[in-house]
């Protein structure tokens, strides 16, 4: 009898494991922002009709997803931290980084703004205003705390202005996707930074929350898609991870990314520039 289960389970594995569905499949690891706009939802449906390749998302941070890539667990990456996606090809792990699109990062505060953000004229300004509200225990601040795109942006941005945020009690790394961070800022009444896409795609869920800094040049948000290495890992589906790459900069499809949010939010979540 035990003879017979383990042939039907190791006939089961191999009848699994080379199934044509597997073979079409694609694992694309990717930012929880890019997955909270609903974008993906929007555009991955047309590519698994024309291609028969069925896109498995794994929505992380940015860090998280380059580390997935690192040990050849995904077929291709869409995420946005330009100089750790440039240290990822670079390095061996991926084959390209082709440019898709674009938005801006922006900072949240409570209505009340108590740090009186909104009239700030740039980063520098706006954050020394947080910090000195937080050292004041006048607010908080939330961090994604989780080695993201935005997590990186914001902590570089906190060192380029030389200001010691981590570890004051007023500083929450909350080690939490985008869309949970914005939740729990609104609940919160805490300053906080996203993307533009995700707080818009959220917009209504977050009535104790606007926007206190905007259209400072360092808060560009640019996102790259990038195939894994099949040099390196055997095991990836490099050919329908390059197909998911021409699809994404077709010029059709980079109209669709620029008119995505237009009709429910009045102005699209990304910016296409692939040309």
């Amino acid at each position: 009898m035990k003879k017979l289960v383990f042939a039907v389970l190791v006939s089961t594995f191999f009848l699994v494991g080379c199934s044509p569905s597997d073979e079409a499949a694609l694992t694309l690891a990717t930012t929880t922002s890019t997955d909270d706009s609903g974008l993906l939802d929007e555009l991955l449906p047309i590519f698994e009709e024309e291609t028969g390749h069925q896109v498995d998302v794994i929505a992380v941070g940015t860090g998280q997803a380059l580390e997935i890539g690192r040990r050849g667990d995904a077929d291709i990456l869409l995420v946005h931290a330009k100089e750790l996606e440039k240290e990822f090809v670079e390095n061996g792990y991926g084959t390209e980084r082709f440019t898709v699109m674009y938005n801006d990062y922006i900072f949240l505060g409570p209505v009340e703004d108590v740090a009186n953000v909104k009239d700030s004229s740039n980063v520098d300004e706006g954050l020394s205003k947080i910090y000195q509200a937080g050292q004041n225990n006048e607010t908080n601040f939330n961090s994604r705390g989780d080695n993201s795109g935005t997590h990186n942006k914001e902590k570089s941005l906190w060192e380029y202005y030389d200001f010691n945020a981590e570890g004051k009690n007023w500083y929450n790394s909350l080690g939490q996707g985008m869309g949970d961070t914005l939740i729990a800022s609104n609940e919160m009444g805490a300053y906080t930074l996203t993307d533009r896409g995700t707080f818009l795609s959220m917009k209504d869920k977050l009535e104790n929350l606007q926007i206190v800094l905007e259209g400072d040049d360092l808060l560009h948000n640019p996102y790259g898609i990038i195939p894994v290495n099949p040099n390196k890992f055997s095991n990836v589906n490099s050919e329908a991870a390059q197909e998911l790459v021409e699809f994404f900069i077709r010029e059709d499809i980079q109209d669709m990314i620029g008119e995505y949010g237009i009709e429910n939010f009045g102005q699209p979540l990304f910016f296409p520039n692939a040309y």
